[in-house]
């Protein structure tokens, strides 16, 4: 059955958490379309990837023979991160936006995966697979909006998730989700709900559709 590898890197846990509700309500609806299926579940703020090293990163480029004990160690971490994205079938990300950018855990975890010549270069190991990236936000950076020149993650992920990894990639964007608590964006809050709305209805159609492509 089909494998689905979900990606949480929120600090805040729960429904506290704007990318971790909708990325929930991603997967109860896989779930529940693919009730035998495997889902490979990391929390990268609770079990943080450590950050890359000179061992973890020098030991890609040389042969295994070569590496020192050190290397190894650090690179059969690095393996099973690989392995666990090749063996997907479906990818998902929550990748909220702090400071205008990925959290640090997700950038560790990529920095993990992403290995020329395996999951990267010319025939990328894990090419074609869908990703759905639930990408949150406080405010809006939509194209028009005056903080536009700011947004720092769909880019940075299109470019990563797509441009390198060659995953078939597809966003999920809530955003305007400090809007409730902050009263300057009181007015807001209308158009934060149906962002909201919006991304839990994604979520479960986007879920759907995937399980449906995979059991055709």
């Amino acid at each position: 059955m089909a494998t689905l590898l979900h990606v949480d890197s929120s600090v805040f846990p729960g429904e506290a958490s704007s990318s971790r509700s909708v990325t929930a309500a991603f997967r109860r609806t896989w779930e529940e379309q693919l009730p035998e299926g495997t889902v490979i579940y990391r929390d990268l703020a609770t079990d943080p990837v450590p950050h890359i090293t000179a061992d973890a990163w020098s030991a890609g480029y040389a042969a295994p023979t070569e590496r020192t004990p050190e290397q190894s160690t650090a690179f059969a971490a690095r393996m099973k991160l690989i392995e666990e994205l090749e063996q997907a079938d479906a990818i998902l990300i929550g990748a909220p936006m702090y400071n205008f950018s990925i959290p640090s855990t997700l950038k560790a975890w990529l920095d993990s995966v992403l290995l020329l010549g395996r999951t990267a270069g010319e025939a990328p190991s894990a090419q074609g697979t869908p990703v759905v990236v639930v990408a949150s936000r406080g405010g809006s950076y939509a194209p028009g909006t005056p903080r536009e020149g700011y947004e720092f993650v769909q880019n940075y992920l299109e470019a990563t998730l797509k441009g390198t990894l060659g995953l078939d990639l597809d966003f999920i964007v809530p955003e305007l989700t400090m809007a409730p608590r902050n009263p300057a964006m009181s007015e807001l809050v209308p158009l934060y709900e149906a962002s909201r709305k919006r991304a839990f209805d994604d979520a479960t159609a986007k879920a759907k559709e995937l399980a449906q492509r995979l059991t055709a």
